[in-house]
């Protein structure tokens, strides 16, 4: 018996949805919103692929070793179809500092800890075409989803979905509804409206992200990477640049939500390269003699972290229905792990779905089989979170002075942890397993080797440690400010009219 199965949406979620499940014994139709791609190249796709419903399809991507090795594991004629189009591997020996270089020893595990950059929009269009050539699957695009087809019962039961699309609004009926259409779903509203048992937490990430892409003039290459580096945190503004297909890039600069003035700003094109021509990594990305600006500066707001259960205390609050990807779980998407959440959720379903054809006990095992693989990681993002809205709020208090706990716990993290890392290549290996979703995140530090270790940098002092430190990372907030044209005073003076 062939198994009918809808996904709500065609992003990355629904098709790495498709990818797990796809087979001959189910049937396979993913609902996209928004039109088809266009049947052009990759620069056609991010010049003209309209997608309302993905609000950061300009935003700086890139998929994790988590995700990659699913993909070289499962389907490795995607991934070679992805580097074709220009999507970009980069390896462990690209992240290796000159400290580590001095004593670096390739290992078999370094094969494993890749990032696959590219464009969002190439990401997908190829994902796209790979997978309307799976057999039994199916993408109707311009097909909005109106609402779920419910049938009352303890619990509710979904039975299919409403659509409208060219021909007016009808129902689809499914075995099995899969909603991955990200954090504006409406499906889990009106099964909570309905009386589903849904649990829901939720807190500001507390930063706003802008986007804007480059690329080399012809001829010319990228520059190669130096001292000064390409992503850091400088307590007012994080920032980071991406390498994309085909030689582009986009470089994405996250400004917390209490930094009113700059975080207006920012969105003209000179304010941004303003910001980028101060800091002293970004200033060769964005040199008019080697590169250009391709786009506008994409903004986005509103990002919240969001961890729903669908099974409160083992019990299914709905039959027939899995929320998976940002419909389900949403995170900063300054970790990058929205793509791998997606992506480890659709084959944890797959193992569900064949596990048991209970709607009840589908549902149970794979909420569990959630909390076990991504909590750890959710948990471990809310609190960088919550520290970094702490540190962008002391920035802003003048009188703030941090307790002797606090100046020892930055201590061991800036002087110990960090320059440990970026020290010791063992020690690099060990940590980025947890940032891969490989391992905990935590779990490295955990180890009493790795420990000893770290507390063996700490202990050296500074002057022992002074190679690994990088150089100053750019400007203090108040010179930032006044070199932008923006008053460094506003928004502290907000600040203590808010207290």
């Amino acid at each position: 018996m062939t198994e009918t199965v809808l996904v709500i949406g065609a992003g990355i979620g629904g098709l790495c949805t498709a990818l797990a499940l796809a087979g001959p014994d189910r049937k396979v139709v993913l609902l996209e919103r928004d039109p088809a791609p266009p049947t052009g190249d990759a620069d056609q796709a991010f010049d003209d692929w309209n997608r309302r419903g993905v609000g950061h399809l300009r935003h700086s991507h890139a998929f994790l070793a988590r995700l990659r090795l699913i993909l070289r594991d499962e389907h490795p004629a995607l991934l070679a179809e992805l580097l074709e189009a220009g999507c970009r591997d980069l390896g462990f020996e690209q992240m290796l500092s000159d400290q580590h270089k001095k004593s670096y020893r390739p290992q078999a595990v370094d094969r494993d800890l890749v990032v696959l950059t590219s464009r969002r929009t190439t990401l997908e269009l190829v994902i796209r075409r790979y997978v309307e050539r799976l057999a039994n699957v199916e993408i109707l695009s311009e097909t909005f989803v109106a609402g779920l087809t419910l049938e009352p019962g303890a619990p509710l039961r979904v039975t299919g979905v409403t659509v409208e699309d060219a021909s007016g609004r009808h129902d689809l009926a499914a075995d099995l509804v899969i909603d991955t259409a990200g954090r504006t779903t409406g499906s889990i509203e009106q099964l909570v409206e309905a009386g589903a048992n849904i649990t829901e937490e939720s807190e500001t990430a507390g930063i706003l992200y802008f986007t804007r892409h480059y690329r080399p003039h012809p001829g010319l290459k990228e520059p190669a990477r130096g001292k000064a580096p390409g992503t850091g945190d400088m307590g007012f503004l994080k920032y980071g640049v991406f390498p994309a297909d085909s030689g582009c890039f986009s470089i994405t600069i996250c400004v917390p939500e209490i930094e009113l003035e700059m975080r207006k700003a920012i969105v003209d094109p000179k304010v941004f390269d303003g910001i980028c021509a101060q800091i002293p990594g970004l200033v060769p990305w964005i040199d008019p003699a080697r590169t250009k600006a391709v786009s506008k500066v994409f903004g986005m707001g509103d990002l919240h972290s969001r961890w729903r259960d669908m099974a409160p205390d083992g019990v299914a609050s709905v039959l027939g229905y899995v929320a998976l990807g940002d419909s389900l779980v949403r995170t900063n998407p300054l970790y990058g792990r929205g793509c791998s959440f997606a992506a480890v959720s659709a084959y944890a379903l797959k193992d569900c779905l064949a596990a048991t054809s209970d709607p009840a006990e589908r549902l149970v095992a794979f909420q569990a089989r959630v909390n076990a693989d991504l909590k750890p990681y959710y948990l471990d993002m809310l609190n960088q979170d919550r520290s970094a809205i702490r540190k962008a709020r002391n920035t802003l208090t003048q009188e703030h002075r941090p307790s002797l706990k606090a100046r020892l716990m930055r201590s061991f993290v800036e002087d110990g942890v960090a320059i440990a890392v970026r020290s010791d290549t063992d020690l690099l290996r060990a940590a980025l397993r947890g940032f891969h979703m490989l391992e905990d995140p935590s779990a490295w530090l955990k180890r009493p080797a790795n420990l000893a270790r770290v507390l063996g940098y700490w202990m050296r002092g500074k002057k022992a440690n002074a190679a690994a430190y990088p150089p100053k990372l750019g400007p203090d907030r108040d010179e930032m400010m006044r070199a932008l044209g923006l008053s460094p005073e506003l928004d502290i003076a907000r600040l203590k009219e808010a207290a």
